[in-house]
């Protein structure tokens, strides 16, 4: 039984606890974490190495009143547990359940909501800057990782900040992790405040400050061991003699700890012990008496308090039901389908053993989008650039110039981020770069932020792309040898989570492009005829309704479009004209997408067949425990598909052209 996490139901009954009670706490919301996660799965590793900084948070800080702005978000579950979401923290990621990430619609406590990194600083600096043109004096406090800050946002925001507020409260989470190990020269810089810190203005300025409080008022939050702790948190982190600094040009020194954060107007503490609770409490009651943006760095180890997250930080950043225990996994069932990444991933590796121009992009995403099986095969062919898809996309299109052919495999949602370098850099000058848009579709558990479902969208109205969806792996395989056959921009998209099981043969294939396949055609017998284009992974969904339809005497033909753009647009006629109605299936939205350009189509030859179109409708979708729960939910489904066919046949004597639009 968890003595003090029952009491806790508020911020306000936090603060009355001491410090040795907040410890207490801190060591029960680990058991809660580890054991609630590991049934519904989850940003483990993350929230794990948070617990001490958001109690520290909530000991010190007033929410609703004062803002927590949390980067990527997926830190909060800490944060929830301690803002009246107890009660309900058993049903995170799940249908009907707590978000995993910062929700403003689930609690007054969230006052800005994330899923991508590199946004918690540009969106506090907004929230300081609306609070100061009022005369506010609610405190702001961003909590922002060592990985945000491979991300341009963020120094956008860093190059803002000391000029437009004078309030301000930073905490870098440093834990050296983004999903994979940070890369570039940012956590080098990191690690060279670390292993040579400049503590003496920090311990000097902090000391003061904790002497000037009054002892009755700081009992609870610092147990009268204020100064010993700090000087042990710091001994603790590594307090070694700072070695003298090469003089700039301007004779301030070189590799200043805090040269970065205070050529930019910001004040700099750090880097102390994260999960020091005393020493962050005094930390953050001191940054709250300024009056000057400032940065606390703060290390953490990610996956604290659980051994197996600790070995394995990056499995344990997010991941599925485990043993709450070991940390064990379930062992995929003997016989399942590869998953699409890791089908992608194994491809690579043999297209890039064939032929020297190509190589593999990732935007920290090694073990999410399988490009950790190039690295580990051809290391000299793998680039990591960090959480940066605007310069992944740019990387890739400058090596295109050079007589590359670069792959950047980003997962749908991620690649909207760099919407202007598809349409300035890649597309303008349509350049050889192929695009792997993983998690296309639904990310069922991570919910809006998460869910691909817009690409299609915003590729269609790019001149000189080319855009494809394979049905199976097999064909996965054919389009990725295809793309990087091509001299143009060639986007792939494919969904997250198992394949369907059909067998990869020894050589990929060279698709004609724009050549739509035939599944099904009508055949001779009769029957009302029914044309359905099954986009992608919709081809099960479309197979499972043809046999239905089938079955009530229905002629059914089924196609695969392969391509979105372009489309087939001689077999797309042919079939329209020929059939009674025209359906199409994408696991998109429908506005824009696939069926958009069907209907489009079909418009401007004057077809009026009777055209339904079955996709996601113009909504964030939410989370769920599941995509067969969503697809339920809103209709996507073979059943409702038929009772539409059957609706519409109902009714075809009502209008020469109907049009039904089947999402929810």
């Amino acid at each position: 039984m968890s003595r003090y996490l029952d009491m806790v139901d508020s911020p306000a009954q936090l603060k009355k606890l001491t410090v040795e009670q907040l410890q207490a706490l801190a060591e029960e919301i680990r058991h809660e974490l580890i054991t609630v996660l590991s049934r519904n799965g989850g940003h483990l590793g993350p929230n794990l190495g948070v617990v001490e900084l958001t109690i520290a948070l909530h000991a010190v800080f007033d929410t609703p009143r004062d803002k927590f702005i949390w980067d990527v978000s997926h830190q909060s579950y800490v944060h929830k547990l301690l803002t009246g979401r107890r009660d309900r923290f058993h049903t995170i990621r799940s249908t009907g359940g707590l978000s995993g990430f910062a929700l403003r619609t689930e609690s007054e406590h969230d006052c800005y909501g994330a899923a991508h990194a590199g946004t918690a600083l540009s969106a506090a600096l907004g929230i300081c800057a609306g609070r100061d043109r009022r005369r506010g004096d609610e405190h702001v406090v961003a909590i922002f990782g060592d990985g945000a800050l491979t991300n341009g946002i963020s120094f956008e925001a860093l190059n803002n900040l000391g000029h437009t507020t004078k309030r301000f409260i930073g905490i870098l989470n440093d834990n050296e992790w983004s999903i994979a190990k940070n890369v570039g020269a940012i956590a080098k810089y990191l690690n060279k405040l670390i292993t040579h810190p400049s503590y003496n203005r920090l311990a000097r300025d902090l000391e003061r400050f904790v002497r000037r409080l009054p002892k009755g008022d700081v009992a609870l939050r610092l147990a009268h061991k204020a100064e010993e702790s700090f000087k042990a948190a710091l001994t603790d982190v590594s307090l070694q003699p700072t070695e003298k600094a090469p003089e700039s040009d301007d004779g301030r020194g070189g590799y200043g700890s805090s040269l970065i954060f205070e050529e930019m107007g910001l004040r700099y503490l750090g880097p102390i012990d994260g999960h020091n609770l005393p020493l962050v409490i005094s930390t953050l009651q001191f940054a709250k008496s300024c009056d000057h943006p400032i940065v606390i760095h703060v290390l953490t180890q990610k996956g604290k308090g659980f051994e197996a997250a600790l070995r394995n930080p990056e499995k344990f950043h997010g991941l599925g039901p485990y043993d709450a225990t070991t940390g064990a996994t379930l062992p995929a069932k003997a016989g399942a389908p590869p998953n699409w990444q890791n089908v992608f991933g194994e491809a690579m590796v043999k297209l890039c053993q064939k032929d020297n121009s190509i190589v593999g992009i990732t935007a920290a995403m090694p073990s999410g989008t399988s490009l950790n099986a190039l690295e580990r095969a051809m290391p000299d062919r793998y680039y990591d650039v960090g959480i940066a898809e605007e310069h992944a996309v740019l990387f890739a299109c400058g090596m295109a110039t050079m007589g590359l052919h670069p792959v950047c495999a980003i997962y749908s949602t991620f690649l909207q981020r760099a919407y202007d370098c598809l349409v300035h850099d890649a597309a303008l000058q349509d350049l050889p770069v192929t695009f792997c848009m993983d998690r296309a579709g639904l990310s069922a558990q991570d919910g809006p932020t998460h869910h691909g479902l817009f690409d299609i969208a915003y590729v269609r109205s790019i001149p000189n792309c080319i855009a494809m969806a394979p049905k199976d792996e097999d064909e996965l395989v054919d389009m990725l040898f295809t793309a990087t056959r091509q001299a143009h921009p060639t986007f792939i998209r494919y969904p997250r989570g198992p394949a369907e099981g059909v067998l990869i043969k020894p050589r990929p294939a060279l698709l004609e492009i724009g050549k739509a396949e035939v599944i099904r055609d009508f055949s001779e017998d009769g029957g009302r005829k029914i044309v359905l284009f099954a986009l992608g992974n919709m081809m099960s969904v479309g197979r499972a309704a043809a046999e239905r339809l089938a079955a009530e005497d229905c002629d059914v033909a089924i196609i695969n479009p392969r391509f979105i753009k372009p489309l087939d647009t001689g077999l797309t006629e042919r079939f329209a004209r020929a059939a009674e109605v025209l359906v199409t299936l994408e696991d998109h939205v429908l506005a824009g997408g696939y069926g958009s350009a069907v209907l489009e189509f079909l418009s401007q030859k004057r077809i009026i067949t009777p055209i339904i179109r079955f996709g996601w409708p113009d909504k964030f979708i939410e989370h769920a425990s599941s995509v067969e729960a969503l697809r339920a939910k809103y209709g996507l489904t073979a059943e409702n598909l038929v009772a539409k066919v059957r609706a519409e046949f109902a009714e075809s004597s009502c209008a020469p052209l109907q049009l039904t639009t089947l999402a929810g």
